[in-house]
């Protein structure tokens, strides 16, 4: 995902995105993040052909980039590959609809495989005085509960799932412990959710390898016009659709996206998917 995805964190990356996107976004386009969420592999990335990202470092968040409506093949290569001939991953074909905002993720499945993930960010607005928080689990890592009140309010959160709240801004107390038990492994701990924004965490590594890690991205401007297309500072909840395999804000620890979500469900908010 190397020069489709560097923008906020490599912004000489993202400028090496610019000849695949128009000099202003035109009316209807799609908004496109992308995410490096596989440890201790530097990969380039090549779109339609074409590299994009090169040297494209674990726990870049880029974006997100305005692209016409259209499918895009993306593969994923070695750093120090030349071409796209031999990919690590991919070719992925990535449909972007018109009006659509979305995140790639490259990341490990629950057994701790190379594989990707295409997720579509929830942009719908949101009522005065809520805030949206989603969660999503890219690691190679077990699934979880959430705890609000010692109570699991959120149950098996697996690998590659979201669950998406929209909640009273403010902060909320919670904790999380492993799926099935209700000591808290995590937590208590306080929560911001803003209003107007939606707050994505990722947790993204292996717990076996000892490498997890947090990103979050955020979406704001979700009290705008409905007929605009928020960005953020980078770009779900539509769909959750996993790639063929075969063909903002860094932080350390699963702990972060756990009690994320923990906050959203402390509300008692009502989950969407």
């Amino acid at each position: 995902m190397r020069k489709l995805l560097a923008t906020g964190i490599a912004a000489g990356a993202f400028i090496a995105v610019a000849a695949l996107v128009p000099a202003h976004a035109a009316e209807g386009d799609a908004q496109l993040s992308v995410l490096h969420g596989i440890p201790d592999l530097t990969v380039d990335v090549y779109v339609n052909g074409e590299l994009t990202l090169d040297n494209f470092t674990p726990g870049t968040l880029a974006g997100p980039l305005s692209l016409a409506a259209g499918t895009y093949s993306v593969a994923i290569t070695a750093s120090d590959a030349t071409d796209d001939s031999n990919p690590v991953l991919g070719p992925i074909d990535l449909p972007l609809a018109a009006g659509g905002n979305y995140t790639a993720v490259a990341h490990l499945t629950a057994a701790g495989e190379p594989s990707a993930t295409l997720f579509t960010n929830d942009i719908s607005m949101l009522d005065a005085g809520q805030g949206r928080l989603t969660v999503r689990h890219v690691a190679a890592a077990p699934a979880v509960d959430i705890l609000a009140g010692g109570s699991p309010v959120i149950t098996d959160l697996v690998n590659p799932d979201e669950k998406v709240l929209n909640l009273p801004a403010g902060v909320v107390s919670a904790s999380v412990a492993a799926t099935g038990t209700t000591a808290p492994v995590i937590g208590p701990a306080d929560v911001n959710v803003a209003e107007g924004v939606n707050t994505i965490v990722y947790a993204w590594g292996s717990l076996e390898a000892n490498n997890l890690q947090l990103a979050i991205q955020t979406i704001d401007g979700l009290h705008s016009n409905p007929t605009s297309i928020p960005a953020g500072s980078a770009g779900l909840v539509a769909t959750n659709s996993p790639f063929d395999a075969t063909g903002l804000w860094i932080g350390a620890g699963f702990a972060g996206l756990l009690v994320a979500a923990a906050g959203a469900v402390a509300v008692r908010a009502h989950a969407r998917r």
